[in-house]
């Protein structure tokens, strides 16, 4: 579990460094250039995300259960990930209504996957470290809200509907793959259980 602790403070720390020490990445690219922090910042992200996960998994086979979620809410969990991919995909793209309409759409990605996986899942650990993805992205939100009104960050303006017509398509295809055969091969949880 210690393992899995560090891997979420130290990934998501890193994740919200503008915001709670918002003078320490601008020291930090001062001294080591724009091109060395982005080095440095994907680097620890990497190695965190690898601790995080193997913590994850870990903590999984010694961890207990808080709560018991109903057989149905798999199904609930299921739809809301088709949503969250959605917008994943959405940010990925020049902006269509999806993007504008959720202004932050990968931040509402994450917040959705880390709900989903909440109603689905009671364990310690999964409680732990979905509940740490959503106090990030409710924070993070929270944090590009007041960017905006201080006039530090501008949206993405709207390129073209047609990038939603994409985001939908690639984002039932990939929820297609995540669903009914990645998600088994890569976590070992099959998220529909014949």
């Amino acid at each position: 579990m210690t393992l899995l602790i560090v891997g979420i403070i130290i990934f998501l720390g890193l994740h919200l460094i503008r915001v709670i020490a918002p003078g320490l990445r601008q020291s930090m690219i001062d001294s080591l250039g724009e091109h060395g922090w982005k080095i440095a910042y994907s680097i620890v992200s990497i190695l965190s995300l690898i601790l995080l996960i193997y913590g994850f998994g870990q903590a999984r086979q010694v961890t207990g259960m808080i709560y018991t979620t109903p057989v149905w809410m798999a199904h609930v969990t299921l739809t809301l990930m088709l949503l969250a991919i959605i917008c994943l995909v959405a940010s990925l793209l020049p902006a269509g209504h999806i993007s504008v309409k959720t202004k932050h759409p990968m931040v509402l990605s994450v917040k959705i996957w880390a709900f989903s996986h909440l109603l689905a899942n009671g364990e310690t650990s999964s409680v732990l470290l979905f509940g740490a993805f959503l106090a990030w992205g409710v924070i993070l939100r929270i944090a590009l809200k007041r960017r905006e009104r201080a006039g530090e960050l501008t949206l993405r303006p709207f390129v073209s509907g047609k990038y939603d017509l994409y985001a939908v398509i690639i984002g039932v295809v990939a929820w297609a793959l995540i669903t009914f055969k990645l998600h088994e091969l890569l976590i070992g949880v099959a998220p529909i259980v014949n």
